[in-house]
């Protein structure tokens, strides 16, 4: 509510010269949230992962570098407007994600895709458990959905998805061993395998 009012206040007072970026998950290097961090570090660990739904929900995120080089190039070039600060222009489906993870990566790793409805049942959250993934449950049916024309008309560009990936396992192992042992996103280990025991039993 805040920020919806701020902006309001900044239109009416900067009338055609307020620049508005909503920006959605930022990724990449000295992101200490590891929302998207999880999904490199546990694919480099390989192994057979845990991999939310069918791998056709869309995902949309955004390199920091790429959202902060942009807003810098409006600012500089006075550009006025309403954007999101998101990515790619296209929305990226979740199995595109993970594997284009593992291209970087040097573990054999396995994707075994469990249901939404498996996982509810046995307590793993979207977005939390599960980082960056957002299904269309009721009240998410447009997420990770956004048409990004006008952001890319406006001169929003995007790094390829292997080298934030690369970047920001290169920014994790340069973290010290307990920092690295203990994400702050993300399932753990024990739970995982907890859970793809438990879904390989049902089958």
């Amino acid at each position: 509510m805040a920020k919806a009012l701020s902006e309001r206040v900044a239109q009416r007072i900067f009338v055609g010269r307020v620049n508005i970026v909503r920006p959605g998950l930022i990724i990449g290097p000295d992101d200490e949230s590891d929302r998207f961090t999880y999904w490199p570090v546990r694919i480099q660990r390989g192994g057979e992962v845990l991999a939310p739904g069918d791998g056709s929900d869309p995902v949309q995120i955004i390199d920091v570098r790429d959202l902060t080089e942009w807003m810098i190039r409006m600012a500089e070039d006075g550009t006025a407007g309403v954007f999101n600060g998101i990515g790619p222009g296209t929305p990226r489906p979740m199995a595109e994600l993970l594997y284009g993870i593992r291209g970087v990566t040097t573990a054999e790793t396995t994707f075994t895709w469990v249901n939404l409805e498996f996982l509810t049942e046995i307590g793993v959250r979207p977005y939390s458990h599960m980082p960056v993934w957002r299904p269309p449950t009721e009240g998410y049916e447009g997420f990770a959905r956004f048409d990004l024309t006008p952001e890319i008309e406006a001169g929003l560009t995007f790094r390829p998805l292997a080298v934030t990936a690369r970047d920001t396992l290169e920014y994790h192992f340069s973290r010290s061993p307990e920092r690295q042992a203990n994400l702050r996103a993300g399932i753990s280990a024990d739970r995982e395998a907890e859970v793809l025991a438990a879904w390989h039993a049902r089958r």
